[in-house]
């Protein structure tokens, strides 16, 4: 039993031996560095600057069409109920098949909105507005891909700008 009370202790010394506190005295580390010396500045020059060439470093503005013609698109205008972007946020379900995301937060000129499982021109809808008594549906970049009217409490109805017909529903 001795013996192993003689182990145990090496081992406890030998533990704290290795947990010495290691200070450096050497005046290098307590130094603080050496200030940087200043370089010379060159002369500012002034002078017209050239005209900009013909591209430009922005993309072109978004272009919002006229609502889709086609007779039926006139004929919901004149049917249309009133619409208020508040009644319009939320999920609804477009067409039967996939979902369309409305919310109030805003993103260029119309608010941030998407899609879930959609196909065709549908796929790239980012943004949506309120417009009198149409919604305008936009993608990405800003341009109208589709508009909807009101046709009752919780439905709507329009088509995309290539004619693909959209139904909206709660």
């Amino acid at each position: 039993m001795q013996f192993r009370h003689v182990a145990t202790g090496l081992v406890v010394i030998l533990s704290l031996a290795g947990c010495q506190r290691t200070a450096y005295n050497d005046a290098s580390y307590s130094a603080a560095p050496a200030p940087l010396t200043a370089q010379p500045v060159p002369s500012v020059q002034g002078g017209q600057l050239p005209p900009p060439s013909g591209s430009s470093q922005f993309p072109a503005a978004p272009t919002t069409t006229a609502p889709v013609a086609g007779g039926q698109a006139g004929a919901m205008a004149s049917n249309a109920m009133d619409v208020t972007k508040e009644s319009m946020v939320g999920s609804w379900r477009v067409n039967g098949s996939c979902d369309m995301f409305l919310t109030l937060t805003n993103l260029g000129s119309g608010s941030r909105g998407g899609t879930r499982g959609c196909v065709g021109e549908l796929t790239a809808m980012g943004s949506w507005e309120v417009s009198g008594k149409q919604v305008l549906l936009k993608d990405r970049s800003g341009n109208q891909i589709g508009s909807v009217y009101k046709t009752a409490d919780k439905a709507f109805s329009g088509q995309t700008n290539t004619g693909q017909p959209i139904t909206l529903s709660r």
